[in-house]
C-alpha cells in the first residue's frame, strides 16, 4: 500500500506558520506589559523618595521656594506615573488581543492536527484490512494450489 500523505499538509505547516509567529509576538507584548509594569514601580519608588525628602525638608524648616520646588516634582511625577499608567493600559489590550488572536489560530490549528490524525487512523484502518485481505487470499491461493479446501 502507499505511503500515507495529508493533502492538507502545506495548509497544516501554514496555521503552525501563523501560530508560532503570533506567540512570538505575544511574548514580545507581554514583555513590554512588565517592562512598562517595572518602570511605573520605579516612578513610584522615585515619588515615594521625593515625597520623604519633602517631609524631611519641612521637618528641618524650609522656605517657600523649596516647598514649590518639591510640590512641583512631586506633581510632576504624579503625571509621569498617570500618563504611564494609561500607557499600560493601552499595552495591556494590545496583549488581550494578541492574546485572543494566539487562542484562535491555536483553534484553527488544532482542527486541521485533529483532522490529519482522523484520516491516519483512517488510513491505518484501511492498510491494516488490505494486509488482512492479501492474508485471507495468500492462504486461498495456497489452500488451491495444494488442493485442500
Amino acid at each position: 500500500m502507499k505511503r500515507f500523505h495529508y493533502s492538507l499538509e502545506t495548509v497544516l505547516d501554514y496555521k503552525t506558520q501563523v501560530l508560532d509567529n503570533l506567540k512570538k509576538e505575544h511574548a514580545v507584548t507581554v514583555k513590554n506589559v512588565n517592562d512598562k509594569k517595572e518602570e511605573i514601580r520605579q516612578l513610584n519608588g522615585e515619588l515615594r523618595e521625593y515625597e520623604g525628602s519633602f517631609d524631611e525638608r519641612k521637618s528641618q524648616g524650609a522656605s517657600i521656594e523649596d516647598y514649590l520646588l518639591f510640590d512641583l516634582c512631586i506633581d510632576r511625577m504624579k503625571d509621569q506615573i498617570r500618563q504611564e499608567n494609561e500607557r499600560l493600559i493601552v499595552l495591556k489590550k494590545r496583549e488581550e488581543k494578541k492574546k485572543s488572536e494566539v487562542i484562535d489560530a491555536k483553534v484553527d490549528t488544532s482542527k486541521f492536527e485533529k483532522l490529519k490524525e482522523r484520516r491516519l487512523q483512517e488510513y491505518r484502518a484501511a492498510e491494516q484490512k488490505a494486509e488482512e485481505a492479501f492474508i485471507e487470499e495468500f492462504v486461498v491461493h495456497n489452500r488451491i494450489a495444494s488442493g485442500i479446501n
